[in-house]
């Protein structure tokens, strides 16, 4: 796939506000500061799409965008940041269980992981409310660049291992680097190949 058009169409706090559309949608979300505007941009081949900033929890609202008229890409907050107040965080986790629950053209959810930390309880605890609300999702992890291959593979398989624990199969998963430019391609066919069983090749061709 080529991204040739990224229409942004607003930013939601309230789920009953999002777009009504019979598109494909695909979500992003992550910790907060894992990288997933500079991914969002990577994708969409335009560096200033999604703000990158270097302060965590900087998304906030429910971020939506066309991607070549086709379908929607959706740009979650960031979940795990320490400085907002308790009351933030459960607005949010809200947010969160409305969206994911109640979109009907969800496709899949990108949870991004950073590559360089060990696994943590609050990544290991989203995905698996995933699990308990059967939504589809896949593993991209982040920052690939900042690592050896081999500490990169060995701290993917560390957390492909801690979810075992839990999940009988491990979920598909991407390497990304938004400095390297590694992750778009692999991503954005696995996006192809989901449009293409939900919606037949004619709506990919049309």
């Amino acid at each position: 796939m080529i991204i040739h058009t990224a229409t942004f169409e607003g930013s939601f706090t309230q789920v009953s506000k999002l777009p009504e559309t019979s598109l494909p949608e695909y979500a992003f979300v992550g910790r907060s500061n894992v990288g997933k505007s500079s991914l969002i941009n990577l994708l969409t081949s335009n560096k200033k799409l999604a703000k990158v900033s270097g302060t965590p929890g900087k998304t906030q609202c429910i971020n939506y965008f066309l991607i070549n008229g086709k379908w929607h890409l959706v740009d979650l907050p960031g979940y795990g940041y320490a400085r907002v107040s308790q009351k933030k965080r459960a607005e949010w986790a809200s947010l969160y269980k409305q969206y994911l629950t109640k979109r009907p053209h969800l496709v899949n959810v990108f949870v991004l992981i950073d590559v360089r930390i060990p696994p943590q309880k609050i990544d290991l605890e989203f995905i698996n409310n995933l699990g308990e609300w059967q939504i589809p999702f896949s593993l991209v992890f982040t920052k690939t660049d900042k690592l050896k291959e081999n500490a990169c593979q060995k701290n993917i398989q560390l957390f492909l291992n801690t979810l075992s624990e839990t999940w009988e199969m491990p979920p598909p998963y991407f390497l990304s680097s938004a400095v390297n430019q590694v992750g778009k391609t692999e991503i954005l066919a696995y996006i192809d190949q989901c449009n293409a069983e939900l919606m037949g090749e004619d709506f990919l061709n049309s």
